[in-house]
């Protein structure tokens, strides 16, 4: 797996503090737990970029990262179940959404699923409010080593069918292990597809 030209630019606790926005920019956000710093570390074939924890909540602040010196990475905090006070949760909601609603140059959030359990409300609700406010999206369905096909597939078409209530065309969706390297170079090729028209 070639791994990509990756750099840590900074990590920062507004969307004001962030790096200029020169490049396309695409943020990751998921779920505590969903596998988010190891699907990072998997596209951009760098082990340690994004740090992974057993911990929920490991992620704190707006990271961003330069990816072949063209366009950004952004690793966002997760929602969920981080075991932080409710006034500290409280914060990186609104730092999250701060950023997702004024980054110019963000032109996708790639929100990651978890393929081994059923919707959740959490993320159906994040999905929605996402489309609400107009925020152009993909969905990844993350850990399908970890599940078996049959169910893992029922799994995403229970989540898809939950998003037909609210959504006349759903997002496109991709399906990836990190484990196994799957998924990678569809996100990369679509990433490239739209930073080349752009």
């Amino acid at each position: 797996m070639h791994p990509l030209k990756a750099e840590f630019i900074k990590s920062t606790p507004t969307v004001e503090n962030c790096p200029k926005a020169d490049k396309p920019e695409y943020a990751f956000i998921g779920r505590s737990n969903v596998g988010k710093s190891s699907l990072i570390n998997m596209i951009t074939g760098v082990k340690k970029l994004a740090k992974t924890s057993s911990t929920p909540g490991k992620t704190q602040l707006i990271n961003h990262f330069l990816i072949e010196d063209s366009w950004y990475l952004v690793d966002l905090p997760g929602y969920g179940f981080a075991k932080v006070p409710v006034k500290e949760k409280a914060k990186w909601e609104k730092m999250t959404w701060d950023y997702l609603e004024k980054r110019e140059n963000l032109l996708y959030v790639f929100v990651l699923i978890d393929s081994r359990i059923p919707p959740q409300k959490i993320d159906l609700e994040f999905v929605n409010k996402l489309g609400e406010k107009e925020i152009p999206l993909k969905l990844i369905f993350t850990k399908w080593d970890k599940v078996k096909p049959q169910k893992g597939q029922k799994n995403i078409n229970d989540f898809k069918m939950a998003l037909t209530e609210r959504w006349a065309i759903l997002p496109e969706h991709f399906i990836t292990s990190s484990e196994k390297g799957s998924g990678r170079m569809e996100v990369l090729q679509l990433i490239d597809e739209i930073n080349q028209s752009n």
